[in-house]
């Protein structure tokens, strides 16, 4: 069987491959009812850890609940080993990942659409989703809980270029060798890309992609509860009544149409009315900080071809279901708005799209995050930056992408500091935020090689060894690191683990 599974924010949603269709996988929640998602939240129950729809349930008795645990990938400095609180516990996140994914799998093969069809043992071969800006660490950790909850993962895709498989699948009929290319917008509920993809046939392109990690509905959800409660009077609310306002407005702000003027919101079990002009004001920053994040595709696209080259300006994501979207939209880029009829749904589509090997799709995508490293210089009396993959790397569609450097070491030990980063300045400096991949102090010199380093100060050295460094780049955008003296054989290796 051929999955899709978007792991969103606020809500997982999972899609097949059935024969050219791409159906949404429907599952039973607590209530016995059916609904297109499995939710994307964590609860502690008895002292150990519940998901799901078990863990909404366990939440409305007053249970602790972890909620937007994806939005913990995206910080720097994240590992498997980052301890994440619920209630008086703390958790490995790469544990809570695997457990929400188990339970995933689970309730896909006990209550869901495809419960006949699929046993412990039915081999699910997916293909799952990422932020199009999302780093290394977070590539490897939601590859490596897919693997260990039972998934037989066969790729990452970015969340935008999937969205891209779908507008092809649905609108194939708007792209012609004159308009040939798609810019997809795609605000989830916790995170927010966009990516200008080139559409030939069944060959996708991503020409440029983009980001920021934590601007998503959560934001429009905390927003319109600032808002319930002043309207209230109420100065706080405990933890269960706060997360009870969040749900409120989180279903409150998904019923909005064109036509909505007040929103009703119960606020500690009060009904209190907050006006949709409100509400629109107090989120246009949100909504105006992704169309200024997604500018430079457009800037880039205006200087390079004509504007009527865009097939469509494609809006996926929970997020962009709000009315005041496609409305700043069009007065910032004046270009056509098409919004998915799924546009929850349309990233976990276009990942099962990708699945299918009969799909007839393919997709040529970037790393969109650079790699480099800081190097120590002049005895230590300075650091250099030396870039080493592009962020426009084209991700290899099998196998891996190999660099080496080969160099005559001229200090005693090398003190790396390997990143990851959005961009770089005119003069070849990373900037915007900076995710560490690792550091690493390497002994050029052999009577250093097996001693402890970090009190070793780095000092020049004329007659040091052959160096290579080894960079590979994988299908998936994770990257590992080997440093080896030629001479003596010694070698380090350095990988997301």
């Amino acid at each position: 069987m051929y999955l899709g599974v978007d792991f969103g924010t606020t809500r997982t949603i999972v899609a097949r491959a059935d024969r050219g269709n791409y159906p949404v996988v429907g599952f039973v929640d607590t209530e016995g009812d059916s609904v297109e998602h499995f939710p994307s939240v964590i609860a502690l129950v008895d002292n150990e850890p519940v998901f799901g729809f078990e863990a909404l349930a366990a939440a409305r008795d007053g249970a602790p609940l972890l909620r937007s645990v994806k939005r913990l990938l995206g910080e720097p400095g994240v590992s498997a080993t980052t301890q994440v609180d619920i209630g008086p516990r703390s958790f490995a996140l790469l544990d809570l990942l695997t457990g929400f994914l188990s339970a995933l799998r689970q309730h896909l093969i006990e209550h869901s659409d495809l419960s006949r069809e699929l046993t412990a043992r039915t081999a699910i071969t997916t293909v799952a989703s990422v932020p199009a800006h999302a780093h290394g660490a977070q590539r490897f950790l939601t590859l490596e809980a897919f693997r260990a909850a039972g998934f037989e993962v066969t790729g990452l895709v970015n969340e935008p270029s999937a969205a891209g498989f779908e507008y092809t699948h649905r609108l194939g009929g708007t792209l012609n060798s004159r308009r040939d290319r798609v810019l997809v917008y795609d605000l989830g509920g916790g995170t927010f890309d966009a990516s200008l993809v080139s559409v030939t046939g069944g060959a996708h392109d991503v020409l440029g992609s983009v980001g920021v990690n934590r601007l998503g509905g959560d934001d429009f959800d905390a927003v319109l509860g600032d808002l319930a409660l002043v309207a209230s009077r109420r100065p706080s609310l405990n933890e269960t009544a706060s997360r009870a306002l969040l749900a409120e407005c989180q279903e409150a702000k998904e019923r909005l149409s064109p036509q909505s003027r007040r929103i009703t919101v119960e606020v500690d079990g009060r009904p209190v009315l907050v006006t949709v002009d409100d509400f629109y004001a107090a989120v246009t920053p949100l909504v105006r900080a992704s169309i200024d994040a997604m500018a430079p595709l457009v800037d880039a696209l205006d200087e390079g071809r004509p504007r009527d080259q865009v097939a469509g300006l494609y809006l996926v994501g929970g997020g962009s279901g709000l009315p005041l979207v496609p409305r700043l939209l069009r007065e910032r880029f004046g270009r056509r708005v098409h919004r998915s009829p799924y546009p929850a749904a349309s990233t976990a589509i276009g990942l099962a799209i990708a699945a299918d090997p009969d799909s007839g799709f393919s997709l040529a995508d970037r790393l969109w995050r650079g790699f480099g490293v800081f190097r120590e210089l002049d005895a230590g009396r300075a650091v250099g930056f030396d870039q080493l993959l592009d962020r426009r790397t084209e991700l290899p569609s099998s196998d891996e992408i190999t660099i080496r450097r080969t160099y005559r070491a001229a200090h005693n030990l090398g003190w790396y500091r390997f990143v990851e980063y959005a961009d770089v300045d005119a003069k070849g400096e990373p900037r915007g935020d900076l995710a560490p991949f690792a550091e690493v102090r390497f002994p050029f010199a052999p009577e250093l090689q097996g001693r402890e380093l970090s009190c070793v100060p780095v000092a020049r050295r004329d007659d040091g060894p052959l160096i290579e460094e080894t960079y590979t780049l994988d299908p998936n955008g994770i990257i590992t690191v080997q440093i080896t003296d030629t001479s003596t054989g010694y070698t380090q290796t350095h990988a997301l683990r």
